[in-house]
């Protein structure tokens, strides 16, 4: 048995660039897929979050068309609103790393407004990554690898082949024009090579102990990988 930390988003709102708030929080099946993928293999789950506060879901991500219909919209909610892991996170700096075996980050826009800048999270991130740790991130989760900074400045995972949700899939979703920054721009700059599949399909890149995956639909693949990584 592994245990798997989520590191998650405490953040419920989004700053624009106008300065107003969108609600959101962490994508449902980016979390819940990945979720009842390791439980069923045997796993353990603890979730993490700024202030141990309990993720806040993006109401969104729980419609039926989010979820490829009503049953498996309720079966996500169901989960969301039950698994007692997402109930009871621990704060990210109450987590002790050495106690883990692998660490997943799911996305939603929660990550750019709080774990892209919180200290905590990127120190988890970057020990994982140097300890050799399978580091698995999906969609808008790779935010969360631009606080992973070293003592010198440098990105922890500069130079590393990744994908995340592209300007492309930003633009197409209606939100690019009202971000503060994009994504794939951010994590370019700060020296990630990304890379781009077709906008809403499944997409993932390994490189080395990092798996990430480009949108909602590479959960479940991304999952996968990381179980292999795990065997």
């Amino acid at each position: 048995m592994a245990k798997i930390l989520f590191v998650m988003t405490g953040a419920g709102q989004w700053t624009l660039a106008d300065g107003s708030t969108h609600p959101t929080g962490f994508w449902a099946d980016e979390a819940v897929v990945p979720y009842e993928a390791f439980k069923a293999a045997g796993h353990e789950v603890t979730v993490a979050t700024p202030g141990g506060v309990v993720p806040p879901v993006d109401e969104g991500s729980l419609d039926a068309d989010a979820n490829g219909g009503p049953e498996q919209a309720a079966h996500v909610r169901q989960v969301v609103e039950t698994a007692a892991e997402f109930r009871a996170p621990i704060a990210l700096t109450d987590v002790r790393l050495d106690a883990y075996d692998a660490v997943y980050v799911p996305g939603g826009h929660g990550p750019m407004e709080d774990l892209a800048v919180n200290a905590d999270s990127g120190r988890i991130l970057t020990r994982a990554l140097e300890g050799g740790l399978p580091v698995g991130v999906v969609c808008h989760g790779p935010a969360a690898l631009l606080a992973a900074v070293k003592e010198d400045g440098s990105n922890a995972f500069a130079g590393y082949r990744v994908t995340a949700f592209t300007n492309t899939e930003e633009q197409l979703a209606g939100n690019a024009e009202k971000a503060k920054w994009l994504l794939q721009d951010r994590l370019t700059e700060a020296g990630l090579k990304v890379e781009a599949g077709e906008p809403w399909a499944p997409h993932i890149e390994v490189d080395r102990n990092l798996v990430t995956g480009q949108n909602p639909a590479s959960s479940g693949r991304l999952a996968a990988e990381l179980l292999k990584k795990l065997a």
